[in-house]
């Protein structure tokens, strides 16, 4: 299924149901949840998903899992998505926060496969054959760590918004404790206490993951230069050492998902 509305569907009895969407650049999917579980891919561009339990970023050949009944939002920068719902008694393992994972080329192909199909395909047929390994290939992923927690207070997590929103190296502790009137001391211990980080460490997490989207339209070196880093090394040290691979791995150049087939669509179903 290729640009429906996932409510038009979500009645028909299989326990996957697939379906590929075309967005506009930058189109925001605000606040919404589903009744089932989503795989949710991106094969093109970048995508970031927020909830309140944090922000997880999606590059290129990775996928999101979000659990059934999440209130998520979603901003999609160049982005056609190969989404599978998942009854969620069909996968009982499925993790209960939002978890990023790498797609494989046998992953991606299925996924490719599978949004062609009709929304009752025939179970003991092909497409209930490919839908029963997506399954097996989704539960063999590993967890990547593109994401940054939350605190637990709305003041709190206002600063952290803003921040994502507008990264800037020059942001003091000292600086954020005055927004919440609070003392430095007590600022930083209840900061660790609510997000199992310190400030500063969140801070530079939060740096590292949204030069994530910016490496799709800039160099590596635009791009450390805008996040307030040294130089392209530090930057490149930096972001290897949050998620194990370079910053040129994200750079346009380097988005290798297949292209957007078909219209776009007016109903968008992620």
């Amino acid at each position: 299924m290729r640009n429906v509305a996932l409510a038009d569907v979500d009645h028909v009895d299989r326990a996957v149901l697939p379906i590929g969407t075309d967005y506009p650049p930058g189109h925001l999917l605000d606040w919404h949840e589903h009744r089932r579980a989503q795989f949710l891919h991106g094969a093109t561009g970048v995508m970031v998903v927020d909830t309140v339990d944090g922000t997880w970023t999606v590059p290129p050949e990775r996928a999101v899992l979000i659990p059934a009944a999440t209130p998520h939002r979603v901003r999609m920068l160049g982005v056609s998505t190969r989404s599978l719902y998942i009854e969620p008694d069909a996968v009982p393992w499925w993790p209960t926060t939002c978890t990023v994972v790498d797609v494989p080329p046998l992953l991606r192909e299925l996924l490719l496969a599978a949004v062609e199909f009709e929304p009752d395909y025939d179970l003991s047929g092909r497409g209930g054959h490919v839908a029963a390994l997506l399954l097996h290939e989704i539960a063999a992923r590993t967890p990547l760590p593109f994401h940054v927690g939350m605190p637990a207070s709305a003041e709190l997590v206002a600063l952290c918004r803003e921040y994502l929103a507008a990264p800037d190296a020059a942001v003091t502790n000292e600086a954020w404790a005055a927004r919440v009137a609070m003392s430095e001391r007590a600022f930083t211990r209840r900061f660790r206490t609510e997000t199992g980080d310190s400030p500063a460490v969140w801070r530079a997490r939060a740096r590292t993951l949204a030069a994530v989207p910016l490496l799709r339209t800039a160099s590596v070196s635009e791009v450390a230069g805008r996040l307030g880093y040294a130089s392209p090394a530090a930057f490149t040290a930096a972001f290897s050492r949050a998620f194990g691979v370079p910053p040129s791995r994200f750079t346009t150049s380097g988005d290798r998902g297949a292209r957007p087939r078909g219209r776009r669509s007016r109903r968008p179903a992620a």
